[in-house]
C-alpha cells in the first residue's frame, strides 16, 4: 500500500478483528476517563463504536459551548436592533472565513500528527505541532490587516448604508483584532486532537467560551456606578453592540494565551520547543500541501456565502430589508446546532482515520468514518424534529420584531428537512481531510456552491419572488448534493492510499 513514506517500517494488523487486536492493550494514547466511568478505549485497538463515541463527546461539549456564545450574541443583538443583528451576522461570516483560512494550517496539522502518532513517531508529530503554531501566528497577523482593509468593501457589497454600514464596519474591525491569535488556538487544538487528546482542547476552549458570554453581557449593559462618599464613580458604561464584539475579542485573546501556556508546559506528549518553532521548508510544505486545498475549499465556500448573502440582501428590493436579513442570520445561527454533532463526530472520524492509516490499518479507517456518520445521523433525526416543531418558539425567543418572525419561521421549517444530509456531508468531509484527501471535497464545494446554491437561490428567491423560503431552497439543494457526492467519494474513492 502506498499511503506512507517509505522510511516507515512498522507494520500493524491488516484489520481490527478481535484476534488481531488484543483487548489487553492499555496504550498511552487513550484519553483519560472521568472518575467513576469505564476507561476510554484505545484509538488504534478499542471497539470502533465505543472509541468513536468517546472521542466525539468532548468535542461535542466544546462545540456546544461555542454554539451558546454565538446564540447568546445573536440574542443580545436582537434586544438592541435589527441593524445590530445584521452586523453580528456579517461579523460571523467574516469570522468563518478566518477560520477557513486558518484551516490551511489546522487541517494539515491533524492529518500529519495523527499519521505520525499512529505510526508511533511522536517526535515527528511534535515537530509538526511546533511548525503549525508558527505558521498560524503568521497567518493571524495577515488576517488582522486584511479584515481592517476589507471591512468597508464587505459592508458595501451587501448594500449596507447609513447607520447600519457604520455599525458593520466598526464591528468587523474590532472583531478582526481578535484573530491575531485565533490561528494559534486552532492549530494547537488540531495537533492535540490528532494525537487523540480531545479533553485538553475542550477544557481550554470551553473556559474561553464561558468567559466570552460573561464578558459580552458585562460590556453590553455595563456594571453601573459604584457608590463612594456620597457620589458615584462609573465602573463600566454600557457599550451596546460594541460590547458584544468586545467580549469576543477578549475571549479570543485569552484562548490563544491559554493554548500557548498549555503547550509550553506539555500536553499529551506535545510541547512547544524554541528550537522547533522556526519552520523548515520540508515540514511547512507537508502541512500546506494538505491544508492548501482545504483552505481554498473554505475560501470558495465563503465567497459563495457572500454571494448568497447578497441574494438575501436583494430580497428586499433596492435596499437591505433588515427584517429578512435578520431572519436569515437568526436561522443560520440556530442551525449551527447541527454543526455541533457533525463537527464532533467528524473530528473523531478524522483522528481515527489518520491514526489507523498511520498504523497501516485502512479497514479500521474506513469503518471508523462510517460509524461516525451513523451515530451523527441518529442525532440528526432529533435535531430536525426540534427545528420543525420549534421554529415558532425559536424565532419568538430570538427577536421581538413580528416581521422577522414572519419571514423566518416558514423558511426554518423547510431547512429542518435537510439537516441529516448536512450532517452527513460535514462528517465525511472532515474524515476525508483527516486522511489527507482535500482535493475532491474542493471540487464538490465548487459544484455545490456556484452551480446549485447561489443560482438557485437567486432564481427562486428573487426572480420568482419566493422570499427567504425560496432563497433557502437553493441552500437545501446544495446540502443534499454534497451529502450524496461526498458519500460516493468516501465509499468509492482511493483516499486510503494517499501519501502525506
Amino acid at each position: 500500500m502506498d499511503d506512507l513514506p517509505p522510511e516507515r517500517k512498522a507494520a500493524q494488523p491488516a484489520d481490527d478483528s478481535p484476534a488481531a487486536e488484543p483487548a489487553a492493550a492499555e496504550s498511552s494514547d487513550r484519553p483519560a476517563a472521568p472518575r467513576g466511568m469505564r476507561p476510554a478505549p484505545s484509538v488504534l485497538h478499542g471497539p470502533i463504536r465505543r472509541t468513536v463515541l468517546w472521542l466525539a463527546l468532548p468535542v461535542l461539549l466544546e462545540q456546544l459551548l461555542s454554539f451558546l456564545v454565538g446564540f447568546y450574541d445573536t440574542w443580545l443583538a436582537g434586544q438592541i436592533s435589527a441593524d445590530a443583528t445584521s452586523a453580528i451576522g456579517l461579523g460571523a461570516y467574516v469570522g468563518w472565513l478566518a477560520s477557513m483560512i486558518f484551516g490551511l494550517v489546522a487541517t494539515g496539522t491533524t492529518a500529519l500528527v495523527s499519521r505520525h502518532w499512529g505510526a508511533g513517531e511522536h517526535d515527528a508529530a511534535n515537530r509538526i505541532m511546533n511548525t503549525s503554531v508558527a505558521l498560524a501566528a503568521l497567518a493571524g497577523v495577515l488576517m488582522v490587516g486584511a479584515i481592517f482593509v476589507a471591512a468597508p468593501g464587505l459592508s458595501a457589497a451587501l448594500g449596507m448604508t447609513g447607520p447600519l454600514e457604520d455599525i458593520a464596519i466598526r464591528y468587523l474591525r474590532m472583531d478582526g483584532a481578535g484573530h491575531l491569535v485565533t490561528g494559534i488556538t486552532l492549530a494547537g487544538a488540531a495537533a492535540l486532537r490528532g494525537a487523540g487528546d480531545m479533553r485538553s482542547p475542550m477544557m481550554i476552549l470551553g473556559m474561553v467560551n464561558l468567559f466570552n458570554i460573561v464578558a459580552s453581557r458585562t460590556l453590553v449593559y455595563g456594571i453601573g456606578p459604584l457608590p463612594f462618599s456620597g457620589s458615584t464613580i462609573p465602573l463600566l458604561e454600557p457599550m451596546g453592540v460594541d460590547g458584544i464584539v468586545g467580549g469576543t475579542v477578549l475571549a479570543r485573546l485569552a484562548g490563544g494565551g491559554l493554548m500557548l501556556a498549555g503547550l509550553a508546559r506539555g500536553l499529551s506528549g506535545l510541547s512547544l520547543q524554541r528550537s522547533l518553532l522556526w519552520p523548515t521548508r520540508e515540514t511547512a510544505t507537508r502541512i500546506l500541501r494538505i491544508g492548501g486545498p482545504a483552505a481554498f475549499d473554505g475560501g470558495v465556500m465563503w465567497i459563495g456565502q457572500i454571494l448568497f448573502l447578497k441574494v438575501i440582501a436583494g430580497l428586499g428590493g433596492d435596499s437591505v430589508n433588515s427584517a429578512i436579513f435578520a431572519a436569515h442570520i437568526i436561522g443560520v445561527r440556530v442551525e449551527a446546532i447541527s454543526y455541533l454533532p457533525a463537527t464532533a463526530w467528524g473530528v473523531a472520524a478524522a483522528t481515527m482515520i489518520g491514526q489507523s492509516l498511520g498504523a497501516r490499518n485502512p479497514g479500521r479507517a474506513v469503518r471508523s468514518g462510517n460509524e461516525a456518520v451513523l451515530q451523527c445521523s441518529l442525532l440528526g433525526v432529533l435535531v430536525a424534529t426540534v427545528f420543525w416543531f420549534g421554529a415558532g418558539p425559536i424565532y419568538e425567543l430570538m427577536h421581538e420584531d413580528p416581521a422577522v418572525r414572519a419571514a423566518g419561521i416558514p423558511a426554518f421549517r423547510q431547512l429542518a428537512l435537510f439537516q441529516i444530509p448536512l450532517m452527513i456531508s460535514i462528517v465525511y468531509v472532515i474524515g476525508l481531510r483527516g486522511a489527507g484527501e482535500t482535493r475532491l471535497p474542493l471540487v464538490i464545494t465548487l459544484l455545490g456552491t456556484f452551480c446549485v446554491r447561489v443560482p438557485l437561490a437567486w432564481l427562486l428567491g428573487i426572480h420568482y419572488a419566493g422570499g427567504l423560503t425560496g432563497a433557502w431552497a437553493g441552500m437545501c439543494a446544495d446540502m443534499l448534493l454534497r451529502a450524496v457526492l461526498l458519500a460516493a467519494v468516501y465509499h468509492y474513492g482511493r483516499w486510503t492510499r494517499i501519501r502525506v
